[in-house]
């Protein structure tokens, strides 16, 4: 089936691949634009793919989509089961990559044993899920009982597609999301979160004379996601930035034209820029000091970040400036808000418990929008720390605003669907799989809480680089995603 409006005369990169028919899905999958928030064409082909296979299917107002398989004959008295995954993916590119998100086709390739994308975050989040629940839709040799396939939209924005799930909109009680990222992992709870941002208006201010402009840029971070990588100690190229310029602007002073920095309120930020003005008389000691400063940051990270790169470089004299007073609240401010791990769990091993993500700074006309994220897998937690940095924000003088935030998921060890899969595992591949709690957000924690008693479970391959262009899936682990998740379906407790 070829992708609606889209032309399959593109090179079949992945088709050698096993599960053969699962990739093939996905590289179709690839060539259809899919942000958060513009999700209409890959509905559209969901909606064409459920129509050329005569499986019914809805869609609720939010523009969820469900669609449902009749079980195979002999199994019809096994419990529905669910299959979950959300069809949008976070649009990041390296820069100097040439890629419209809204028209262009991501562009997969194999590389060592795993499939990349040429510039690009891959898509594998949530891709290779909705690739596998359609690999299941269209065959006629997997042993399941009755099957409710449902896609979700804007789970990377805010998981806004699960939150506007009707309550009526599936009947089956167990739910397999297929939205995690390691291999040999069941997770069976999440963290919470919630999004604070913070708003300076500032007066634009003359350039001065007897000045010279800089561009100062942080690149070369790996990002992340702000959940599951947090821990890791990588950089943060919006913290970098206004280290560098704060310690500029105590020293010798200096004006800020612009500031900009990251992107997605769940992606730690890989790069970050500002223009800028020093006087003529400082800039040699400015030059100096901001090289001293760089050389000790790279070794800081050294580590994990070894292709960090800070640069210096002659600019054209922007024509407004940021007034002296809101610089000064701005700079301080960045400095002050925290980011990464604030406290992990005293009940789970190595499991994150709170922690809070500087996403973004932007500029728009004579605003500056700064973005957090807060998680937490305790609910006070979560809201202690989205007031530690609306506290920092109020005193220097911002405005301060909440998202409505998400619901966390709470690990239930009795879960009957993590019986089966643990001995599914353990049957596949001779070795038990580890059962964890994940400080990212899931959707099972919005799907319980309008489906209470939901019995639920979230595994996938391994994915590396999630929301950053080094995104990347281990092919092998896909192989027993695959084989998992068939094996599963044929053993769902009975009605």
């Amino acid at each position: 089936m070829g992708s609606p409006g889209y032309s399959n005369a593109r090179k079949h990169t992945l088709n050698h691949l096993r599960p053969q028919r699962l990739w093939e899905i996905f590289e179709e999958i690839c060539q259809i634009p899919r942000p958060s928030g513009k999700e209409e064409k890959i509905l559209q082909y969901l909606v064409e793919f459920a129509r050329k296979h005569q499986l019914d299917y809805a869609q609720d107002e939010t523009g969820n989509l469900v669609i449902r398989k009749a079980a195979r004959p002999g199994f019809e008295d096994l419990q529905t089961v669910v299959l979950q995954s959300h069809v949008d993916m976070v649009c990041e590119k390296n820069t100097g990559t040439l890629h419209d998100f809204d028209r262009d086709p991501i562009k997969p390739r194999v590389e060592d044993g795993w499939v990349k994308a040429i510039g690009t975050t891959l898509g594998a989040d949530d891709g290779i899920g909705v690739s596998a629940q359609l690999a299941i839709l269209e065959s006629d040799s997997i042993d399941h009982g009755p099957i409710e396939c449902l896609f979700t939209v804007e789970e990377e924005t805010g998981l806004a597609g699960a939150a506007g799930l009707r309550e009526d909109f599936m009947k089956g009680r167990i739910l397999l999301n297929l939205d995690s990222e390691d291999d040999g992992e069941l997770f069976i709870g999440c963290a919470g979160g919630i999004d604070t941002t913070a708003e300076f208006t500032y007066n634009s201010a003359d350039a001065p004379a007897d000045h010279a402009a800089y561009k100062v840029s942080v690149t070369g971070l790996q990002g992340g996601h702000s959940g599951d990588d947090i821990n890791k100690g990588r950089g943060n190229a919006i913290k970098i930035l206004n280290r560098l310029l704060w310690h500029a602007w105590q020293k010798n002073g200096l004006w800020l034209g612009e500031i900009q920095g990251g992107n997605l309120r769940n992606a730690i930020p890989r790069e970050a820029y500002a223009l800028i003005c020093i006087s003529e008389t400082s800039k040699g000691a400015f030059l100096e000091h901001i090289g001293v400063l760089s050389d000790l940051i790279r070794k800081e990270f050294k580590k994990t970040e070894p292709m960090l790169k800070i640069t210096v470089a002659g600019a054209s004299m922007p024509s407004q400036f940021i007034d002296a007073d809101t610089c000064s609240r701005l700079l301080n401010a960045l400095y002050a808000c925290p980011h990464g791990v604030f406290s992990m769990s005293a009940d789970m091993e190595n499991l994150v418990e709170t922690s809070t993500n500087l996403a973004s700074v932007s500029m728009h006309s004579n605003k500056i929008i700064v973005g957090t994220s807060q998680r937490s897998s305790v609910e006070s937690g979560r809201t202690d720390i989205a007031n530690m940095v609306k506290g920092v924000f109020l005193l220097a003088g911002a405005k301060v605003k909440r998202g409505d935030g998400y619901p966390g998921w709470k690990p239930n060890p009795d879960s009957p669907i993590l019986t089966v899969m643990k001995q599914a595992y353990a049957d596949l591949f001779g070795e038990q799989p580890r059962v964890l709690a994940i400080h990212a957000g899931l959707e099972c924690g919005l799907i319980g809480e309008k489906y209470p008693g939901m019995d639920m479970i979230s595994y996938g391959p391994t994915i590396k680089g999630a929301h950053s262009p080094d995104e990347r899936i281990r092919i092998d682990t896909v192989e027993k995603f695959w084989a998992l998740t068939v094996e599963t379906l044929k053993c769902i407790p009975r009605v």
